[in-house]
């Protein structure tokens, strides 16, 4: 599988970025692949080739890229739960510098590039995310709504900006929830709301699994979860941007 280390040139310098895509040659689909918190590592790098293998062109940002290239910190090859509050303490000011105000200045960024590589396609593009890169794929869609057809998110805190941010997007949604992240009657809750503002969407929290579930370099893996993940993620995408080429 063909894959690039890339310089992606924002409003506040130069984002490091690494993208997948088929070997086969021509033109693909587009596909903008968020980070969790721990950012683009191998597990990453690994999830983005098996989606190219499906016939996207990937590209996953470092969406902290203003406090230096990827990694921003050391990080051990399992992240365990007996390193993971350090590991955290030194992410989180990262996290918490980079604002919905940031995410959606850097997303236009992103999807100019990604729509400007010579492999990928004319046409709408994705976005997907994990844990915090969902609520930057959500963010994402709604500033976006005329390039972004498809939206997915899991394990990520999809409802802190409120029903406001729903309003403004009209990409077809899936959000892959951990059963610990979510009661069954905040799910009711977080549906109505995407009832009530009209975008149609799939949401449902995945039986046995803890926020992460998707990322096997951590104790949170749920192989049967992350299967799940790519049940919903790849007809989504099919339905969505191969349809419309």
């Amino acid at each position: 599988m063909p894959t690039k280390t890339l310089r992606v040139p924002t409003a506040d310098g130069h984002a490091d970025a690494f993208a997948a895509f088929p070997d086969r040659g021509g033109r693909h689909p587009g596909v903008l692949m968020y980070a969790d918190g721990f950012g683009i590592r191998p597990v990453l790098r690994e999830m983005a080739r098996e989606l190219a293998g499906h016939g996207y062109y990937v590209l996953v940002p470092n969406s902290f890229y203003r406090h230096g290239p990827a990694p921003l910190i050391e990080l051990p090859e399992h992240i365990g739960e007996e390193v993971r509050p350090a590991v955290f303490a030194r992410l989180m000011p990262l996290i918490e510098a980079h604002t919905a105000e940031r995410v959606r200045r850097d997303a236009d960024a992103y999807l100019r590039f990604l729509t400007a590589q010579p492999e990928v396609g004319a046409g709408p593009v994705a976005v997907t995310g994990y844990c915090i890169g969902g609520l930057y794929a959500m963010r994402t869609a709604a500033a976006h709504p005329d390039r972004v057809a498809a939206v997915a998110a899991f394990h990520g805190p999809v409802g802190v900006d409120g029903p406001g941010l729903f309003a403004e997007i009209t990409a077809r949604v899936h959000l892959g929830h951990a059963e610990g992240d979510l009661t069954p009657e905040a799910l009711a809750e977080l549906n109505q709301a995407l009832d009530a503002a009209g975008v149609e969407h799939t949401s449902e929290i995945y039986p046995g699994t803890t926020h992460g579930f998707t990322m096997s370099d951590t104790d949170a893996f749920n192989a049967a979860g992350l299967e799940r993940h790519w049940e919903r993620l790849l007809p989504l995408l099919d339905r969505t941007l191969k349809a419309s080429r």
